[in-house]
């Protein structure tokens, strides 16, 4: 190489010892304007392959994968854009979703997104609930299309709940249809254990119900035989005026005390007038809460209580009944009598109430398992 280097330089270098060169090393000749150092393929300050390697690295490889972006358009069912509505994009492979609201014109759009398949699901209030799907391509800018949301269809539940009034109201009317043997009534025993407080107006109802039944008329008539047959209240004499006296006069008791007993006072008291069947436990418990409810009661507020109304009911009553019984037969120790025996008869009744009026009675309401009743 030196002996045509040396060769070269004799002839005198110049266009010819280069193109000679160039066939030797390469088999093409190398124009050149003048004698510069030879520039390769690949060969570039003495070093093989430096230009090669830059070009590879600019170039894409051919399995990389680039973000893209994902944009679309909210609307309403009349093609206006829904501003405010949030959109949610989900991948497959469980990565963290990403979120955002549409603007103004009801455009959104997620930018740096992998590639592969997204979900979408958009949300507004009042419309119901959309969604779309697609794939996003590498380094793509996909516009999804336009997705129309739907006015949600407005499913209201209503609850009606009774008020305690209402509930009182319809237990009253069922207790109005209860009978004995179809006949006698039995307006005043309840068989829901929690009835509803009856309100004043409901309690003087009550009363007035049973003042004009027919057979309240048919028992003071009987008791007024009763009276005569015995020559009780024997003021008022015999014969015809004689029943008339007293049957004016038992009548007057009956109203009196149904009254003062189940509507005046209790509405003062607000006391209940009624009797809670217990109809649970040994006959012992039945029996004595039975008899205890002579003297006492249930409460408006659902506690148990002296039964102020019913005794301080008969007192009145017998106090007013001087006013037409006979002078033999007044004064306050009658008073007193006719309250103590009023007392009993009541204890009495109770039990009738408790163990044998109800297998007898009509139209007596299912009565559920009491679970809460408070006993005395």
């Amino acid at each position: 190489m030196l002996g045509l280097n040396l060769r070269c330089s004799f002839l005198g270098g110049g266009r010819l010892c280069w193109l000679i060169l160039s066939v030797l090393l390469y088999g093409f000749p190398v124009l050149a304007q003048s004698p510069l150092p030879l520039v390769l393929p690949g060969v570039e300050n003495g070093l093989v392959g430096a230009s090669g390697a830059e070009s590879s690295a600019g170039a894409q490889l051919p399995d990389e994968r680039l973000p893209g972006s994902v944009s679309g358009t909210i609307v309403d069912q009349n093609g206006t854009g829904v501003a405010g509505a949030r959109v949610r994009l989900t991948r497959e492979d469980q990565s963290p979703y990403q979120e955002t609201a549409t603007g103004e014109d009801g455009q959104f759009s997620f930018s740096n997104i992998a590639p592969g398949p997204f979900h979408l699901t958009v949300t507004s209030e009042g419309f119901s609930t959309q969604s779309s799907s697609g794939i996003l391509h590498t380094g793509e800018a996909c516009i999804v299309p336009r997705i129309s949301l739907v006015i949600a269809t407005s499913i209201t539940e209503v609850k009606v709940e009774l008020s305690q009034i209402e509930i009182a109201q319809a237990q009253m009317n069922d207790e109005v249809k209860q009978r004995v043997l179809g006949v006698i009534p039995n307006f005043y025993v309840t068989y829901v254990p929690n009835a509803a407080p009856l309100t004043p107006k409901q309690k003087y109802y009550l009363a007035w119900k049973l003042g004009i039944d027919p057979a309240y008329f048919l028992s003071a008539a009987a008791v007024a035989g009763v009276q005569q047959a015995r020559n009780e209240f024997s003021g008022y004499g015999q014969g015809a005026q004689g029943y008339a006296k007293r049957f004016g006069a038992t009548f007057a008791d009956f109203t009196m005390s149904n009254l003062l007993g189940n509507a005046v006072l209790p509405s003062i008291f607000k006391q209940d007038p009624r009797y809670f069947y217990k109809g649970t436990g040994t006959a012992r418990s039945r029996a004595l809460y039975a008899l205890a409810n002579a003297v006492i009661c249930k409460g408006d507020n659902g506690h148990w209580q002296a039964n102020y109304s019913s005794i301080l009911g008969s007192l009145v009553a017998g106090g007013i009944s001087n006013l037409y019984y006979p002078a033999s037969d007044r004064g306050a120790a009658l008073t007193f009598e006719n309250t103590a025996i009023g007392i009993g008869g009541t204890a009495i009744l109770n039990l009738m109430k408790e163990f044998v009026l109800t297998k007898f009675t009509t139209n007596v309401p299912r009565r559920p398992n009491p679970t809460n009743l408070n006993s005395p």
